[in-house]
C-alpha cells in the first residue's frame, strides 16, 4: 500500500524530508502546502519520481486528497492548520495519520490545542523527533543492550546540539518561534539524552521526568556588530526582542520500577562557527559508555583559497556549513544520517500497519512541557520540580518572557 502524503511547510525542513523520502518506500508525496507557493519543492518531488507534487490553495482542500498530513510549517502556524484539517475531516476527508515536525507547539496551553485537534480528527499521529532515530544511537543502544541488562541502564546522558544559526527571519523571532535556540534545539536534546537513558524494552517516556536546572544567555547574537548583522539579514531586531542563542540544563529523571534515578543533560547554541551542524551524545554506565559526534564522516575534502570560487554552496558539503574552503567535513547523506530516513520509515510502517509508531503526539506534548520547565528554570534562577502540584499547573499557562517578547528583561 501506497500512503500519499501532503506536506505544509515549504521551507528548510520540508526539502530535507524530501530527500529522505527517496529511501522509503510506500511513501507519494502527491500534496504541497506553503503560505509561500512552494514551486521549487513541487518540482523536486516530481524530478525525483516521488509522486504528484500538486501545490494545493489550502489546507483543508489538500487534506481532502490525501492520506497523511505532515506539518512542517513554522512553529506559529501549527494551531491553525490543525483547525482546517478538522474541518476537511468533518466535510467527509478520511486521513490515515497525522506528522508533526519538532516541536508540536510553543509553550503547553498551544501543546494542549493541538492534542485535542488531533482527538477530534481522530487517526493516529507521529511525532518526528529525527535524533531518536539516527542510526548511530539505536546501533550503540542495541550494541549494549546486554551489558546494560548485566550492568544495569544508564546513569548520565549528555546530548548537544551546534551550529551559527537559523536559516529563516521567523526561526529568529521568538514570538514566532517560540524562543530562541532552546525551543529551537533544546527540544532535540532533551528528548535524545531521555531516550537514551531508558532501558531496553521500555517506551520512551518510561522514565519519570523529577526536575529541571536550566540556564540561557544571549552571548553572540546580543552583540552590536552580530545583532546588527541579523537585523540587515532577517529583520530581526535583538536590541527590542532578544532570543537566548545559548542554553544549557540539567533533567533528574526516576525509573518508576526500580527507582533509580538517572540524568540527562543538554547543551544548545547558535554560535557554532566551526565545519556546521554538529550533534552530539555520550552516555555514561556503570563500566561502559558510549559517544557519537556527526562530524565524524568517513569522507573529508581539501578546497585551497585558489580553488574556493568554484564553491556554489557551502552547504552541499554539510548542513549550516559556514565554510567553503579549508578542510571540510562532508557528510554524503544527511538525511540518513539525521534520522529522517528512519522516522519516515517508522510512521509509514504505523500508519500501515496500525500499530503505534515510535514516538506519538503525547510524547511531543512530554517534550514541550520539559522545554517550558527549562524557561521557567532559567527565568526563575532555581530548580523546577515537576512533581509539585503548584508547578504542574503554573506550567499549563506558562509563557516564557523570551516568548512574549520579554527578552529583554531577561537575557540584558
Amino acid at each position: 500500500m501506497t500512503l500519499r502524503y501532503g506536506i505544509v511547510g515549504g521551507g528548510f525542513i520540508t526539502g530535507f524530508q524530501l530527500r529522505a523520502l527517496e529511501s522509503v518506500r510506500g511513501v507519494s508525496v502527491d500534496g504541497l502546502v506553503s503560505r509561500t507557493p512552494p514551486e521549487a519543492h513541487a518540482r523536486y518531488v516530481r524530478e525525483h519520481g516521488l509522486g504528484e507534487g500538486r501545490i494545493y490553495p489550502s489546507i483543508e482542500a489538500m487534506a481532502a486528497e490525501v492520506d497523511v498530513v505532515c506539518f512542517f510549517g513554522p512553529n506559529f502556524t501549527r494551531v491553525s492548520a490543525l483547525e482546517e484539517v478538522a474541518r476537511a475531516v468533518e466535510a467527509g476527508a478520511e486521513l490515515r495519520g497525522l506528522v508533526c515536525e519538532k516541536p508540536l507547539a510553543r509553550n503547553v496551553a498551544e501543546a494542549r490545542q493541538v492534542l485535542e485537534l488531533a482527538d477530534r480528527i481522530g487517526v493516529p499521529t507521529a511525532y518526528f523527533e529525527n535524533q531518536i532515530h539516527m542510526k548511530s544511537v539505536t546501533a550503540a543502544l542495541a550494541q549494549l543492550e546486554g551489558v546494560i541488562g548485566a550492568m544495569g541502564p544508564l546513569v548520565l546522558a549528555r546530548a548537544g546540539e551546534e551550529h551559527a544559526g537559523p536559516h529563516n527571519a521567523w526561526f529568529w523571532d521568538p514570538t514566532q518561534q517560540g524562543g530562541g535556540v532552546l525551543s529551537d534545539m533544546g527540544c532535540h536534546s532533551i528528548a535524545l539524552s531521555w531516550f537514551a537513558l531508558t532501558p531496553p524494552g521500555k517506551p520512551p517516556n518510561w522514565l519519570v521526568p523529577e526536575s529541571v536546572q536550566a540556564d540561557v544567555g544571549l552571548l553572540k547574537w546580543g552583540q552590536p556588530r552580530h545583532r546588527d548583522a541579523l537585523l540587515e539579514r532577517h529583520g530581526v531586531d535583538y536590541a527590542k526582542t532578544p532570543a537566548e542563542d545559548f542554553a544549557t540544563g540539567m533533567v533528574t529523571y526516576r525509573d518508576p520500577e526500580t527507582g533509580l534515578r538517572s540524568k540527562g543533560q543538554f547543551t544548545v547554541s547558535w554560535m557554532y562557527d566551526k565545519q556546521g551542524l554538529r550533534l552530539l551524545l555520550d552516555g555514561l554506565g556503570p563500566g561502559y559508555a558510549l559517544e557519537a559526534n556527526s562530524l565524524r564522516s568517513p569522507l573529508e575534502v581539501f578546497i585551497g583559497d585558489e580553488a574556493a570560487a568554484g564553491v556554489a554552496d557551502a552547504e552541499t558539503a554539510l548542513e549550516k556549513s559556514t565554510a567553503s574552503q579549508g578542510l571540510l567535513a562532508v557528510q554524503p547523506n544527511e538525511p540518513d544520517l539525521y534520522g529522517y530516513v528512519d522516522e519516515n520509515q517508522d510512521a509509514v510502517r504505523a500508519f500501515t500497519s496500525g500499530t503505534p509508531p515510535l514516538l506519538d503526539w503525547n510524547y511531543g506534548f512530554e517534550i514541550v512541557r520539559l522545554t517550558m520547565a527549562a524557561y521557567l528554570s532559567a527565568e526563575r534562577g532555581r530548580r523546577v520540580d515537576l512533581l509539585d502540584p503548584d508547578t504542574a499547573r503554573e506550567l499549563e499557562t506558562y509563557v516564557p518572557l523570551i516568548q512574549q517578547g520579554r527578552g529583554g528583561e531577561q537575557l540584558r
